[in-house]
């Protein structure tokens, strides 16, 4: 048995497993939800203290923004320095809304799934990797790399600080490439690599006529109603199918390359309603290539209580989710050029106060190969690539501000509930993460120690 085939055994042992449960009882159990200041210090305190015994040597970053960590290790200055993220906030537990018998920090085995906020979005993701570096290092005392693991607390809330961190770390970080662990797998049982995150940007609309409603009797066919027309102007945003018409907040079109990679996949663990969404593209392309747009939030009146009036005011709440080739300083413009040639000049647009911009590493870089192979190594098939993720992350922070690839490997799976009640994941995908992390580990250094370069 070669020295990588006895690192990822170990992965599969009843007693990795074990140790891997209780480390995610023990972070699950910080609540740490947005604003949550001290949870969160004392959770990176305790990751901290995960990987104090494995030579990492922790780093606080703290500010006007969520505090951060970074742990690093250093092995050698010939050797390749590999930059990982993660994040340990999470978004609100969301208490009395999950099955009965399940809470949001508590960590609960249920029918072969582990259950609580933050097992999925990333705690759970996070500590495989932590995990898989640390089978390592137990096993051959060394990495063959040099091992920088950069933790946030903000990301839930559009990471803030996060630019300006890595923008000062730069120096000290100067890392190679980035590898990290977020965001769902194709699907649970299809090791997936992505190598970028699509831009969101999300955008209050509100139309208000008057400061009280009127008599929906004495007024009705006089009085302009907010809601009526709010529904217009969310039909001229988007089509009937679901298309996004807002010109400007769609690419030309899907490169050939990308279209290649992307054929014969099927996203969202095939959750898909046939015939919806931009007419000729396949489902994947829809996801993982072109822009959306989602009605998140439409009010007027009182939903809960509806009364004989026609309401004052409407709001909704819109987002984007848009690939690279867009502008992200004329997304706005282009939304208000539109209202406004539609005749809805009257619609108020609030501008978000964050938003991940897209981006991406390019398909054919070495390392996107590499890791590939290493995975397809430890798996016995090649993993799904994909040239984006559906949803967002700072990836933009790592390829544009610090200049480096990044590749990113999902441990989790497309209903995993992840910012729902009932956040899990199935215990059995875990041993696997695991295991195929400790082999990329090991192959990262055994490149390293051979002079082959990665980046």
């Amino acid at each position: 048995m070669t020295a990588r085939d006895q690192i990822t055994a170990r992965a599969d042992t009843p007693e990795t497993l074990h140790r891997f449960v209780e480390n995610l009882t023990a972070l699950v159990a910080f609540p740490t939800e947005p604003g949550a200041i001290d949870a969160h210090a004392a959770c990176l305190k305790h990751i901290a203290g995960l990987m104090a015994g494995h030579g990492f040597v922790a780093r606080w970053i703290e500010g006007d923004h969520p505090p951060a960590l970074v742990l690093s290790r250093h092995e050698g200055d010939g050797l390749p320095t590999i930059l990982g993220y993660g994040h340990a906030d999470t978004v609100p537990g969301m208490e009395g809304r999950w099955q009965q018998g399940l809470a949001p920090w508590a960590l609960t085995e249920r029918d072969g799934k582990l259950y609580g906020r933050g097992v999925a979005d990333n705690k759970g993701q996070l500590l495989v990797n932590l995990t898989a570096l640390r089978l390592v290092l137990e096993q051959q005392g060394a990495l063959g790399f040099n091992c920088h693991m950069l933790v946030e607390m903000g990301e839930e809330v559009g990471s803030p600080g996060l630019d300006a961190i890595c923008a000062g770390l730069k120096d000290d970080l100067n890392a190679d490439l980035v590898l990290a662990s977020d965001g769902p797998r194709l699907s649970r049982d299809r090791p997936t690599v992505f190598l970028g995150a699509r831009g969101a940007v999300t955008v209050k609309l509100s139309i208000c006529h008057r400061e009280a409603g009127r008599h929906s009797g004495n007024f009705g066919g006089l009085l302009r109603n907010p809601g009526t027309e709010m529904a217009h102007a969310l039909a001229c945003i988007i089509g009937p199918r679901g298309e996004c018409l807002v010109p400007g907040w769609t690419p030309e079109k899907v490169p050939d390359d990308t279209r290649a990679i992307l054929s014969g996949i099927t996203p969202a663990g095939g959750e898909i309603d046939p015939g919806w969404g931009t007419p000729g593209l396949t489902p994947a392309e829809r996801v993982f290539a072109w822009s959306a747009v989602e009605v998140l939030a439409f009010t007027c009146g009182t939903p809960e209580r509806p009364v004989n009036a026609i309401p004052p005011e409407a709001q909704a709440h819109i987002q984007l989710r848009y690939v690279t080739g867009l502008d992200p300083t004329a997304i706005m413009p282009a939304l208000r050029a539109h209202l406004d040639a539609e005749g809805f000049d009257f619609v108020d647009i609030e501008e978000p106060d964050a938003r991940f911009p897209a981006s991406a590493t390019p398909p054919d870089h070495p390392f996107a190969r590499f890791a590939v192979q290493s995975i397809a190594r430890s798996t016995g098939a090649d993993p799904v690539l994909l040239p984006s993720l559906g949803g967002s992350l700072p990836n933009h922070v790592f390829t544009e501000t610090l200049g480096l690839p990044a590749v990113w490997v999902p441990h989790s799976y497309p209903g995993c509930s992840q910012h729902a009640p009932d956040e899990h994941l199935p215990k059995a995908m875990i041993p696997g993460a695991i295991a195929l992390m400790a082999g990329l580990y090991h192959d990262i250094g055994a490149a390293g120690r051979s002079g082959l370069g990665l980046a």
